[in-house]
Formats: C-alpha cells, structure tokens, sequence
C-alpha cells in the first residue's frame, strides 16, 4: 500500500505545524513547507522526534521558483499527492490594523499576493500530482471572517468587531475560489473545501484568540481526511455565536 503524502504550506508554526503533526500522527507522510529553511528543518525535527515522518521543503508561496520545484521534487520523490493543505496566510505586511478608508493600497496587494495569488499558484502546480492520487484532499485554510454572512449577522461576534479591508477581503476571495475549484473538480475523486480554525491565538494575531493552535488544526485535519462520500466545495469548521458561551461546535459556515 502506497503511503499517503500531503503538502502544507506555512508549516513550519502554529496551525500549519498543529495541522502537520495531527496528519503525521494518522500515518501520512507530511511535507513541512517552510519559506525559511532552517525554520523548516527545526519543525522537521520536532515532529520526528514525536515519530512523524516528515520531510522539509523550501517552499514560498510568492516565488513561483520554489512552488515548480518543489512540484517537480515531490513528483519524483513520491509521483504523486494525497493532500494538499494552503495554509500560508497573513494578514497584514505592514503590521499596522486600519480601517478600509485608510487601507494601504501597498499592504493590501502583499496580503493578496500570499493569501489568494500564492495559493492559485500552488494549487495549480500541484494539480497534476493530486490528480494522480487515488482521492486526493485540497484544504484552502479560510476564516470565518471572510464570510459575509458571518460579518454581517447578528448571531456573529463578527457583527460588532472593528472593519478592516485587507484580509476579511481576501478571505473572501479564498471562499470564492474553493467553490470555482470544487466545480472544476467535480466528477473526479479529488475534493476541495475550504477550513474555517476559529479565532486562534498563534504569532499571526499577536496570540489574541480564544482557541489553541492545537484546536485551530481541527478543521484542515477533518477536511484533509474525508471519506469518500464527504463533501466538496464548502467552508467546514469553527463556529463562533453570541449565544451561550460563545462555542458552537463544528459545521458548515455560510459563504
């Protein structure tokens, strides 16, 4: 039996490395993509060191260099990919919160470039690779907040938080390709959905958040891991209401 390969982006910390090590632990050799090389290889070790076979790529989701690289090093190493897991993701460049009036239009298109264009670019390279495996999983890592049901319904702590431009925006843009992928794809046994973490508390936010790493890597693990009659081409995860304590479980989010 062939073992099973999966890719993920920005895996180095937080979710990216939570969601590695939860892949790792169910047998599937992970590729820990990592811009920084020695960050990789330090993850690497980390998560052999809990028995995970896992190998690091030098991977940077706006170098479309090392996207072909490491397509073509994946296709000859392995000739094929299980899972696919676009988890590299920012939110600001500038570090700087605004509202959209006083967006930078600068900060903007770099959240772009890695949120949107750079999993497009990966995506597509891989595609072949996915297409070669018996039932491959692409998890395009969302967030609730760029759902605009969710920042505009009451029942939403979203509702009431600050704007912003940048990153609900380009969220949203994620959103929107996972359906036009799951479109592309329907018919073939490759299934593309998009994972909602919740707000977790990882160096992305500064630590904010009301969820662990841990528990943000829940929902890429689940979608990664769909049986054969799982779904395709909807956002999956965290749930987060104003009524009760806050926790709503696990399931679909609105678009």
């Amino acid at each position: 039996m062939t073992t099973k390969v999966a890719l993920i982006t920005g895996a180095n910390k937080g979710i990216g490395f939570e969601t590695a090590r939860r892949l790792g632990a169910l047998g599937i050799t992970v590729l820990v993509g990592a811009r920084d090389e020695r960050r990789g290889a330090d993850a690497v070790r980390r998560l052999r060191e809990e028995a995970v076979d896992a190998r690091a790529v030098t991977l940077d989701v706006t170098d479309p260099e090392t996207v072909f690289r490491t397509a073509a090093w994946i296709d000859e190493e392995y000739g094929h990919l299980d899972v696919l897991v676009n988890n590299a993701g920012t939110a600001t460049i500038s570090r700087r919160r605004a509202l959209p009036s006083e967006t930078s239009l600068d900060d903007m298109r770099a959240v772009y470039e890695v949120n949107v264009f750079g999993l497009v670019t990966v995506t597509n390279a891989m595609l072949p690779l996915l297409r070669r495996a018996p039932a491959a999983r692409i998890v395009n890592v969302s967030s609730e907040v760029g759902s605009i049901a969710s920042q505009t319904a009451a029942t939403s702590p979203l509702s009431t938080m600050p704007a912003s431009a940048q990153y609900p925006s380009s969220k949203a843009a994620v959103n929107m390709l996972t359906a036009q992928y799951a479109k592309e794809l329907a018919g073939t046994r490759i299934k593309v959905n998009a994972a909602n973490p919740g707000f977790t508390a990882t160096d992305f936010n500064d630590h904010r958040g009301i969820r662990t790493a841990e528990q943000g890597a829940e929902a890429s693990v689940h979608l990664a891991t769909l049986p054969d009659d799982g779904p395709s081409g909807i956002l999956w995860g965290h749930l987060w209401t104003t009524e009760g304590d806050g926790d709503g479980g696990y399931g679909v989010l609105p678009w």
